[in-house]
């Protein structure tokens, strides 16, 4: 049973950081792309960043800059760093995972405030 489990939302004020990290099981995770989503309500889930399974990665414009995106295959695990948050990055963020099929997390929350 593939398991997708995201964690490390939370509070912050703007200017601050915080990491997300998501841990996958059930699955040979080496092989698949990994990717960071984010949705608001009432509007589309974006992609955020993504590095697949050779290392390469991809950022919307709106965090480039900011945001970092890691993967340790030995630990099953994608890393999103952000930094220099801002309260439009408020949302649920989501893990993806992407090998002839997706599989998702559940979300964890992040909130930019003071």
């Amino acid at each position: 049973q593939v398991q997708v489990v995201e964690s490390g939302g939370g509070l912050v004020q703007p200017g601050g950081s915080l990491r997300l990290s998501c841990a996958a099981s059930g699955i040979i995770f080496s092989a698949y792309a990994t990717a960071w989503y984010r949705q608001v309500p009432g509007k589309e889930r974006e992609l955020v960043a993504a590095i697949t399974s050779g290392g390469s990665t991809n950022f919307a414009d709106s965090v480039k800059g900011r945001f970092t995106i890691s993967r340790d295959n030995a630990k099953n695990t994608v890393h999103l760093q952000m930094n220099s948050l801002k309260p439009e990055d408020t949302a649920v963020y989501y893990c993806n995972l992407r090998f002839r099929t997706d599989f998702w997390g559940q979300g964890t929350q992040v909130t930019v405030s003071s």
